[in-house]
């Protein structure tokens, strides 16, 4: 894969509160646990990116920020590891998605149990998407 970066920049994280709003408004969900993920496939408008994301975690499950942000750091290095998948599905289809995953355990997984995680998650939503 000669053309792939292996990079998650500033425009492909979700940011503005309209979009977060319209993606658990009106988003479809599914579990791949630990992680939630709810998904919105939204038209072509001042999208830059095919697929924007947004990772949460719980602060009523990790009380320390420390360990709320160790969690968000091992998603987002998960997903930005296999994002390219997802990425080249959603350009062939002509889509552009929001995606938000969302933690949902209560004890720290390693890497490896996220990236499994992730990537079942990721052939799910490319399943849902069809």
């Amino acid at each position: 894969m000669v053309g792939n970066r292996y990079t998650l920049s500033k425009k492909e994280r979700l940011s503005r509160k309209r979009d977060i709003d319209a993606l658990f408004m009106e988003g479809k969900s599914f579990i791949a646990y630990p992680l939630r993920v709810i998904f919105l496939s939204v038209d072509s408008r001042d999208r830059s990116v095919p697929v924007s994301i947004l990772v949460s975690v719980s602060k009523k499950r990790f009380k320390r920020a420390v360990k709320r942000n160790l969690v968000k750091r091992q998603v987002r290095e998960a997903y930005r590891t296999q994002k390219h998948e997802l990425c080249n599905h959603v350009q062939g289809e002509g889509l552009f998605l929001m995606v938000a995953f969302i933690f949902m355990d209560k004890e720290i997984y390693p890497q490896k149990g996220i990236e499994k995680s992730m990537a079942k998650a990721l052939r799910q939503l490319k399943e849902k998407m069809q």
